[in-house]
């Protein structure tokens, strides 16, 4: 018999892609790329959906921690950028490659995606999947059941281990067939197409781009900071992360640096804030100004706010006007 590798994001297209498979007699596997640059809350997170599918299919999952590579990609993507700050088709190669060495690992023969042509603008296009297939060396060896007969016959469809008729012919960007089709099958529990990777959104991009030109050499914990708070430019090299909630405030306690500088204000309800860069008067005056305008005390003349780092064991203060809206204007990233 022969084996396949699914690639599963755990979003519909690729469970119907498994789902189809199903049908082959061919033995399956799945393998599933996570990173925290995707599934940012627990509902309809793909990683559970993954694994969801995965019991109810009982097919064996191998859940790959991507993040590392990832941030790698969108620092310098040899393919460019789609829209926002979404590196896809580098994306795409890189983790069809690791795909590749573990479908060799497991001696499966080919690939399975729920790729869709014509459904996403950058990595879906024609072209785009030949260039992935030709830089990954997998050509003739992956293949996307649910566009499969508007595609060239792959090497499994050829040799006669993949019907070819049982596979369909989707494009474009309504998901109406695939639903139509998850019906058909009893497929319900799958997350919205709403969700995805951070990096395709707008506001996020806006923050990732700012921390690419202003931090080139940024790190794990640099990329995580972007999905927490309000963010502000203060100077060249030196940003300030405001919390929206008690919950950011938490986030941002914990991804602080030694030596970043956390700020809140005395005695009133408020965010926590990070000072990120250089420290001087001005940038230390600004974030604490900045923590002042986001609090119970924004209206007040003058906000007392204490600033500390992890690494010293003490608190200093200072006293500060809450920053006027015009100056928001031009310090807001995202």
């Amino acid at each position: 018999m022969s084996k396949a590798l699914v690639m599963l994001s755990g979003g519909l297209d690729s469970i119907l892609a498994l789902r189809l498979m199903l049908d082959q007699n061919i033995e399956l596997e799945a393998i599933h790329f996570a990173s925290f640059f995707c599934g940012n809350s627990l509902e309809g997170h793909p990683r559970l959906s993954a694994v969801r599918a995965t019991r109810h299919f009982d097919v064996p999952l191998k859940i790959v921690n991507f993040s590392h590579d990832l941030v790698a990609i969108v620092k310098d993507p040899a393919h460019g950028y789609g829209k926002n700050a979404n590196p896809c088709i580098d994306c795409r190669i890189g983790s069809v490659k690791r795909a590749a060495a573990y479908m060799n690992e497991i001696g499966a023969s080919f690939l399975v995606t729920g790729e869709v042509l014509g459904e996403r603008p950058m990595s879906q296009r024609r072209q785009a999947m030949q260039l992935i297939d030709r830089e990954t060396g997998m050509e003739g060896r992956i293949l996307r059941p649910l566009s499969a007969k508007l595609l060239d016959p792959t090497v499994p469809e050829t040799e006669g281990v993949v019907d070819r008729e049982k596979l369909c012919a989707i494009q474009g960007r309504s998901r109406l067939p695939q639903m139509e089709m998850a019906k058909q099958f009893g497929i319900e529990d799958y997350p919205s197409p709403a969700g995805g990777c951070l990096l395709t959104d707008p506001a996020f991009g806006r923050k990732m781009l700012d921390l690419i030109d202003h931090k080139p050499d940024f790190d794990a914990n640099d990329a995580h900071l972007l999905k927490m708070g309000r963010h502000f430019r203060v100077s060249s090299d030196t940003k300030v992360v405001v919390g929206r909630d008690e919950r950011d405030n938490w986030k941002i306690v914990t991804f602080a640096k030694p030596d970043d500088v956390l700020f809140a204000a005395a005695g009133v309800t408020g965010p926590t804030s990070l000072l990120r860069g250089r420290m001087n008067e001005a940038t230390k005056e600004t974030a604490a100004a900045l923590t002042a305008r986001y609090g119970k005390a924004r209206r007040e003349a003058s906000v007392k706010v204490h600033y500390w780092t992890r690494a010293e064991d003490r608190i200093e203060s200072t006293v500060v006007a809450p920053v006027k809206d015009e100056a928001i204007k031009k310090l807001r990233i995202g």
